[in-house]
């Protein structure tokens, strides 16, 4: 698949021809199939590991891609890191440093004294070290698509790449440092406080609006999940990890046919089945994600009882509209949360995981139908502290 368009000549081509599809050709590069196939079974299974692995726009609305590469390649602000300098910024990358771990390799937190490569005297900067596995068959190739998609996209709710090292097998990628960890730690870990429900349905708006810039720009993310969803010291989400994005399908083409790779649990079933990619697919996952929101469970529990082991189908048992739908609502909200307003995101995520995918909304239609859930909330918080304030003059 081309992420650049490469313009055939019956000319000759001279020196700087040469040079400058040498050029392109690494931009081709782009969105690559990068990580081994999914298991086309979904019943039974029982891990959810990775098998491999309204905010203002900041760009102008490019229609792809290719036009976002074409229109900042050349202002490029990606500094090359040298290995040295970020293994000492790593004490040779000591396990004491490590926050994170993934098919890819692992995270480490390390102080930077220059880390956009401008004045040799700013004040050092915390970021994120990514290291590659050198045993990682597809890292390479994970690690050029991060390179080249985060190089060059710009957006307040996915994660920004501040530059990179390549030197002789090493590969590692340099991040600004989400402090608050991912979505998937302050739902299901024991280590973080409890997220009251209108913090994870702003989680949920600012990932929404990320993954619609994503699909407005032409780009596939394919592998939405909670753990991708990274969180700042204020809780607004990033969309992370990018080695699986490739581009959307071109002119009268309905898909883009890859190897299927993601992670069991958050794949949408027909790409599983087909390998025809479409942004419909990440559509479907993130209303796997609006489901693990709601309920608090992983999307697949493997100490759970049989029936509730995979988290879609224990949560067909109690569909919105009946009056066991409680029954599925995390139990850590302690029943602080307007149940009718769940039932709507409820609503909308069935909506996101219909098996016919070309009914699925699109990511714009959930963006501005979440912004709606919260601002009926907003108003809702305000009536209730009106009515608190009644009855304290009242006792008055």
């Amino acid at each position: 698949m081309n992420c650049l368009f490469m313009f055939k000549s019956k000319k000759p081509k001279s020196r700087r021809d040469l040079k400058k599809e040498n050029k392109d050709k690494r931009g081709r590069e782009l969105l690559q199939k990068s990580a081994p196939e999914l298991s086309t079974t979904r019943k039974n299974q029982t891990s959810s590991t990775s098998l491999s692995l309204p905010t203002p726009r900041s760009l102008p609305s490019p229609t792809s891609i290719r036009e976002v590469y074409t229109e900042r390649q050349q202002n490029r602000n990606l500094r090359v890191f040298s290995y040295k300098e970020l293994s000492e910024s790593t004490c040779g990358f000591d396990r004491k440093f490590q926050i994170g771990e993934g098919g890819f390799g692992n995270v480490y937190k390390a102080t930077i004294n220059n880390p956009t490569g401008g004045d040799s005297h700013s004040v050092p900067h915390t970021v994120a070290v990514k290291r590659l596995k050198k045993q990682s068959q597809q890292g390479h190739k994970q690690w050029l698509a991060e390179v080249q998609l985060l190089g060059v996209v710009n957006h307040p709710n996915v994660v920004k790449l501040l530059g990179y090292c390549s030197e002789d097998t090493e590969r590692l990628l340099v991040y600004e440092l989400m402090s608050n960890l991912s979505l998937e730690d302050h739902l299901f870990t024991r280590r973080t406080p409890t997220l009251q429900w209108k913090q994870r349905l702003e989680i949920m708006l600012g990932a929404a609006q990320g993954l619609a810039y994503l699909h407005e720009i032409q780009v596939i993310y394919r592998d939405f999940k909670s753990s991708n969803v990274l969180l700042d010291d204020d809780f607004n989400p990033k969309l992370s990890d990018f080695g699986l994005a490739r581009e959307g399908p071109e002119g009268d083409n309905t898909h883009v046919t890859t190897v299927r790779v993601g992670t069991n649990g958050y794949a949408a079933p027909e790409y599983i089945e087909t390998g025809h990619l479409r942004k419909h697919s990440d559509v479907y996952s993130f209303g796997v994600v609006l489901y693990e929101i709601i309920t608090g469970r992983r999307t697949i529990e493997r100490m759970k009882p049989s029936a509730e082991k995979i988290l879609l189908d224990w949560v067909k048992l109690y569909p919105v509209n009946s009056k066991s739908f409680r029954m599925i609502v995390d139990s850590k909200l302690q029943s602080k949360y307007p149940v009718p307003l769940v039932s709507r995101v409820a609503k909308l995520a069935d909506l996101c995981l219909k098996k016919n995918d070309t009914e699925r909304p699109t990511m714009a239609f959930v963006v501005e139908s979440l912004s709606k859930i919260i601002e009926e909330s907003n108003t809702g918080d305000m009536r209730s502290s009106i009515r608190e304030s009644t009855r304290g003059v009242m006792r008055a």
